[in-house]
């Protein structure tokens, strides 16, 4: 019965380590998310939808054809494969959270009306 030993077995609770090409990947994407100010939107996104990670992975594979007419691919099946693994979105939470709070993030300052 050894074979059935890690029949059901998943990935231990809590983020993920990313290979170099992944974490590379996320950081980019995190980055581009906070330079145009969707943090919030994309942390609910992502937490919403933390139930069907694999799902969404097995989504992305899925259009892969498609991708591969307009883009490279390797960073798209990098990207996959990284969110197959049970805390994916728990690093990616956790990375737009960090470059959220960077204290070297500027803000433009905002203009008012009667100025």
């Amino acid at each position: 019965m050894s074979w059935l030993k890690h029949a059901f077995g998943t990935d231990p609770p809590g983020p993920v380590v990313p290979d170099e090409p992944q974490r590379v990947l996320v950081e980019k994407l995190c980055a581009e998310i906070v330079r145009r100010r969707m943090t919030m939107p994309a942390l609910f996104m992502l937490e919403t939808s933390r139930p069907l990670n694999y799902v969404s992975a097995q989504v992305l594979h899925f259009f892969q054809p498609l991708v591969a007419i307009v883009a490279d691919t390797a960073g798209y099946n990098q990207f996959a494969r990284f969110l197959e693994q049970r805390g994916s979105i728990d690093y990616v939470v956790r990375r737009l959270e960090a470059l959220e709070a960077a204290p070297h993030r500027q803000t433009p300052p905002t203009q008012h009306e009667g100025d």
